[in-house]
């Protein structure tokens, strides 16, 4: 039987690069962390850089973290991953990570955070983004389909809680 507190919990993606600086690893974490202080569930691609740095910061406050892993060695999934989903899609994917999140949170990243950021805005998602890809200047509310840039990931966070599914 599925708990229904898990199954209704409101899902968070934080996407961004496999290598990032130590201010962005930083935000990461923060972020990471006030997505499961919200009682939201993190996911990411579950590898490295900004994906294990948000993953660290949800674990440490007793978060709940998936991640959704390009190939089919759960190995592969950094060690803050609670539930490994083997894909074999490479950087297909990316799609699915923007799937299974209710909102999504850009934070840095190179080509393959672009990629998701294109999903995200196709699929009309919740999307906000710190330090990240400047393509739509979104203020305010979140529009579907909009790029809404943030100063903070507490700003982020708070507007990808508070946006309605």
């Amino acid at each position: 039987m599925v708990n229904s507190d898990i199954k209704n919990r409101k899902r968070i993606a934080v996407i961004g690069g496999s290598k990032a600086t130590a201010e962005i690893l930083k935000m990461a974490h923060e972020c990471g962390r006030l997505i499961a202080e919200s009682g939201a569930i993190l996911v990411t691609g579950g590898l490295g850089g900004v994906m294990e740095a948000a993953s660290c910061g949800a674990k440490e406050a007793g978060g709940m973290t998936i991640g959704i892993l390009p190939g089919r060695d759960k190995e592969r999934a950094n060690k803050y991953i609670d539930f490994a989903i083997l894909t074999g899609l490479g950087e297909i994917r990316n799609a699915l990570v923007v799937m299974n999140a209710d909102s999504i949170i850009a934070i840095d990243g190179s080509h393959g955070t672009l990629n998701e950021i294109s999903y995200a805005l196709i699929s009309k998602k919740p999307l906000f983004a710190v330090k990240s890809w400047n393509i739509a200047q979104g203020e305010g509310e979140c529009k579907r389909g909009e790029l809404i840039h943030c100063e903070t990931v507490q700003e982020a966070v708070e507007k990808a809680i508070s946006v309605e599914a």
